[in-house]
């Protein structure tokens, strides 16, 4: 695996990357772009702001979310962008609860018709769907609300769209579409080390500027290779443990494949819960594995 020595341009799928390129005001630019490409059918994005990535339940009790970028359009649409770098067990369910928070939020006190503004859940996966993954090139999918006899939308305020960036192998001159030229971007940015000459426009010249190692200051640089470890780390262990399941394959061996897992970002300082989501243990699981590790 290649060191941060080596590459000139960061890694989209780490934390620190994915909010460098779309998560500040200085950069905008570059995630109106992109969710255009995404939405073009249903109009152009000319402006948006960001709101707080943080949400809570209807109480403090209640289970958070926490959203890689959470953002409203000039005419009140959210969007809520995810880079999923791992499959989780539940990851459906999870894009639905997301969902569940703008939606809310809508909600008026008072006299209230409760009509709705549109809601976009979109999610950069770094791994595939097993129901869809002989089906290689298929990588984007978008869902909404559907009558099944009719097979025809039901509601159409309501958007999931998927990116399964593995299955996309397109080669640099096979590019035909600005969507293609993004998706080449995000999957093969830190294999790169010059803009090639078919990405030779506005957007993509801006991204391999502000995605560019050497630019960064000092403080950036350290965040950065925290970041980049914690993600190489989550790689490491993952691959570890679907060898290990493939291998034995027993439930048995895959449930401890999973605490092996676990284990180990546990003690690399991840969350409990961040542990819970990349492991698919529940958090009182991944509590215990923590009191253990504390009591030895």
């Amino acid at each position: 695996m290649m060191t941060i020595s080596t590459e000139k341009y960061i890694n989209p799928f780490t934390d620190f990357g994915f909010k460098k390129l779309f998560g500040s005001e200085v950069n905008k630019d570059l995630l109106m772009d992109f969710l255009n490409e995404l939405i073009h059918s249903q109009g152009k994005i000319n402006e948006l702001s960001y709101l707080n990535s943080e949400q809570l339940g209807r109480s403090e009790t209640d289970r958070r979310a926490v959203f890689d970028i959470y953002c409203k359009t000039e005419t009140g649409e959210t969007f809520i962008v995810e880079m999923q770098k791992a499959k989780l067990n539940f990851f459906k369910d999870r894009s639905v609860y997301y969902a569940s928070f703008p939606i809310r939020e809508q909600g008026l006190r008072g006299d209230w018709d409760y009509r709705l503004q549109s809601v976009y859940t979109i999610g950069i996966l770094n791994f595939v769907f097993n129901e869809s993954k002989h089906d290689k090139d298929y990588y984007h999918s978008e869902v909404k609300l559907m009558d099944t006899q009719k097979k025809t939308v039901f509601y159409d305020k309501l958007t999931f769209i998927y990116l399964e960036m593995p299955k996309f192998n397109k080669n640099v001159e096979e590019l035909e579409t600005h969507f293609e030229k993004w998706m080449y971007v995000l999957k093969n940015l830190p294999r790169l080390q010059e803009l090639p000459p078919q990405l030779q426009e506005r957007i993509f010249e801006k991204i391999f500027r502000v995605a560019e190692i050497a630019k960064l200051d000092k403080q950036e640089i350290a965040e950065y290779e925290e970041s980049l470890k914690r993600y190489r780390d989550l790689y490491s262990a993952l691959e570890t443990a679907e060898r290990k399941g493939k291998t034995e394959g027993k439930i048995e061996g895959k449930i401890e494949g999973k605490i092996e897992v676990a284990q180990r970002l546990l003690n690399r300082g991840m969350s409990i819960e961040d542990v819970s989501d990349a492991t698919g243990l529940s958090n009182e699981q991944v509590k215990e594995l923590a009191q253990k590790e504390i009591k030895t």
